[in-house]
């Protein structure tokens, strides 16, 4: 699998980075290892999770491989911090305090003295700026961090962010942003893509396939063993299943006919060689979904189709 640098950074990466939402709350432990073994043999490098994974589990999953599937130095780890729990509730603390905590307990649950790439998961207004970046810089002084990346930022954050990392010396500069980033979900290209290009950061696709609505197999209803059907994931499927979504689907199975691909592939390339992004992160249930996902290294969408798919999903 080719790799790609992450922004204007060292920090190099495959080019389809390997999602672990699911691990360890809807992917078992052995799903988890037939997938890592799958990305390994197809080249991939860049795996992606965060603290509020399963609560932690899709971390202790992915330490629990390292150095069986693979070695550490065979794999780049970018998680995230700042989301949380707090009893029942889900909650977001960008503090200083916190997002080191976080680090720490990843690190623990990774089983690693360091993650490659660390982001804050979400932007909060409760802690300022300027300390949740501090957080970051000591991440990277102290050694526990390589590098540092966003996640979720709109277009002005992203830029508030990543100019004060410049502007001010001593600071590490963002490599990183990390949104979502779709046919059905191209809002980016109005300012996060503009902002992350002229600060040189990548960007870090999630749900690069719709939510999996993409993939087609919401076309007739909704499979009992996908995402949709999940008590977990229902509502985050749910408002891709719309006119818009079922139409932008229609589309792409057409352009997948054609071609003689997949949906999913038509997808996914279609993401994957948008200028600007780094690398589009796959989420898998099982190693043959990821499988399908790995098939599309060797392919790239003629012109005219992309031209098409840009038309009919402009927002």
């Amino acid at each position: 699998m080719q790799q790609r640098a992450v922004g204007r950074t060292g920090l190099r990466v495959s080019r389809l980075g390997l999602g672990t939402m699911t691990w360890g709350r809807d992917t078992d432990e052995h799903e988890a290892r037939d997938q890592m073994v799958a990305f390994h043999e197809a080249g991939g490098t860049f795996v992606d999770t965060a603290a509020s994974y399963g609560d932690g589990a899709s971390e202790a999953l992915i330490g629990s491989l390292i150095g069986d599937v693979l070695r550490r130095d065979e794999i780049v780890i970018g998680t995230k911090a700042g989301v949380g729990r707090r009893g029942a509730e889900r909650v977001a603390d960008t503090s200083r305090g916190t997002l080191l905590a976080n680090l720490d307990e990843s690190l623990r649950r990774l089983r690693v003295d360091h993650v490659d790439l660390w982001q804050v998961h979400v932007w909060t207004d409760e802690a300022p700026l300027e300390e949740t970046l501090a957080a970051m810089d000591h991440a990277v002084s102290s050694g526990r961090a390589s590098y540092v990346g966003v996640s979720n930022y709109t277009g002005w954050q992203t830029a508030q962010a990543a100019t004060w990392q410049r502007a001010v010396p001593g600071r590490t500069p963002l490599a990183s942003t990390q949104v979502e980033y779709s046919l059905l979900k191209r809002s980016i290209e109005a300012e996060v893509l503009p902002a992350a290009k002229a600060m040189g950061m990548g960007i870090l696709p999630w749900s690069p396939l719709g939510r999996g609505v993409l993939t087609g197999k919401y076309r007739s209803g909704t499979p009992q063993d996908s995402r949709g059907a999940s008590n977990h994931f229902s509502g985050f499927v749910n408002p891709y299943l719309d006119d818009r979504g079922r139409g932008i689907t229609e589309a792409v199975c057409r352009a997948a006919e054609g071609l003689g691909w997949t949906p999913l592939q038509v997808a996914l390339v279609w993401v994957r060689d948008r200028v600007g992004v780094t690398a589009p992160i796959v989420g898998a249930r099982t190693a043959a979904q990821l499988s399908a996902a790995l098939s599309v290294e060797d392919l790239a969408l003629p012109p005219e189709i992309i031209a098409a798919l840009d038309d009919v999903s402009a927002e």
